[in-house]
């Protein structure tokens, strides 16, 4: 695996497997890698002749009293993870070469990104798109893989593909939860073991929407309300939201002909998680 940290190298080693024919898989993180992260990198392996991957703490995506300094960061593990995948190229760029003194240029999908979590992050979806769109005019990759975990993200970096005519095809990959049903993220460590326990709340809830929405229930007002019945009886998780939207352009879901997204948001302790289902 090479390691590389500027954009000029990065560039450059893409373009050679360019030259080689292969196709090229993308898998941007921000590190402190999980089984989420590596079922990315799987499902590029399986689709692409050469993989990358990043490990870049995005400071744009944080608002300014959100966990950007606390975020963890664990580059060692992380990259021997990646070797064990047989990840081809990895860069690791520093905040100076991603953002040099005096850039202002941000790329922003208006609408999508003051739904869900846009609504409570201003500013966080902005970030997130400009980095993305940074990253992809560095790799020019044929195909980038994103979690579904983070639907709002995918909806938006969707989006934002389709309105530049950027030549990449977005692919989201399941969600992978641990045994208890908790969904994978970065952020679980931040979780101590009673919070660990109350956080499988979140997929409970989502669980008792399906669950209704498996015998007939099509009210997304009445799977909204049996979801946060369940969300109530751990009263020390704060719910944020519960929303039933359309998860291509995050508005409300009016029915049900088409596949709908029931996504949670809710903080543990002073852990912000997220989760959702596609019913369908």
């Amino acid at each position: 695996m090479r390691i590389l940290k500027t954009v000029d190298e990065m560039r450059a080693a893409c373009a050679d497997a360019r030259q080689k024919h292969d196709q090229l898989g993308f898998v941007p993180t921000m590190g402190a890698l999980h089984e989420g992260h590596i079922s990315l990198v799987r499902a590029a392996r399986e689709r692409c002749g050469t993989v990358a991957a990043s490990i870049f703490v995005n400071p744009t995506q944080f608002g300014p009293n959100e966990d950007f300094a606390k975020y963890p960061r664990t580059l060692e593990r992380d990259t021997e993870m990646l070797q064990g995948e047989k990840v081809d190229l990895l860069f690791t760029p520093t905040r100076e070469e991603m953002y040099p003194h005096g850039a202002v240029t941000f790329v922003t999908v208006e609408g999508l990104s003051e739904r869900l979590c846009g609504r409570s992050r201003p500013g966080h979806f902005r970030g997130v798109t400009t980095i993305v769109n940074k990253l992809f005019n560095i790799f020019e990759p044929d195909f980038a893989f994103f979690g579904q975990k983070d639907a709002a993200q995918a909806a938006i970096i969707r989006k934002m593909v389709k309105d530049l005519d950027m030549p990449v095809e977005v692919v989201i990959c399941p969600i992978v939860r641990e045994p208890d049903g908790l969904a994978m993220s970065s952020r679980n460590v931040y979780l101590n073991p009673e919070e660990r326990k109350r956080a499988r709340v979140l997929y409970r809830a989502l669980q008792k929407a399906q669950a209704l929405y498996a015998s007939g229930e099509r009210s997304a007002a009445e799977l909204m309300v049996a979801a946060k019945q369940v969300l109530a009886e751990e009263p020390e998780v704060k719910l944020e939201y519960v929303e039933i939207v359309d998860p291509v352009t995050l508005e409300a879901a009016l029915d049900f002909s088409n596949p709908v997204l029931v996504a949670v948001a809710a903080k543990v302790g002073g852990t912000r998680l997220i989760d959702n289902i596609v019913l369908s």
